[in-house]
């Protein structure tokens, strides 16, 4: 790629915030921030799928798909690798949708 001042700039804006999370405590309040995310979307998709339950079936097995790819890229790295900002928020996203699916599951068969 070419040095411009744009990718200057991306390129400051990227070794900036890899900085600031370097913090422990800003590390530990966005996989706090990303569990409640994935909680969130775990019971949005869960309230508006089983809105019609049409689809039910399907978007199961999508969100089954997508827990697994997520296992993949996280589990298939190295320990060091695990470390990665985006691979920890990753892994607390699906696990706050996992949770949040079992949870879910358990009001719906009280």
């Amino acid at each position: 790629m070419q040095n411009t001042r744009l990718n200057n700039l991306f390129d400051a804006i990227a070794r900036n915030m890899g900085q600031w999370f370097l913090n422990p405590w800003r590390r530990i309040s966005l996989g706090i921030v990303s569990f409640l995310f994935g909680f969130f979307m775990g019971t949005a998709v869960a309230t508006t799928a089983g809105q019609q339950a049409r689809l039910d079936i399907w978007i199961a097995a999508i969100l089954v798909i997508m827990t697994e790819v997520g296992s993949k890229i996280i589990y298939t790295r190295s320990p060091q690798q695990q470390r990665i900002l985006w691979v920890e928020s990753l892994n607390y996203f699906k696990v706050g949708f996992i949770y949040s699916l079992y949870v879910e599951a358990l009001k719906l068969g009280s």
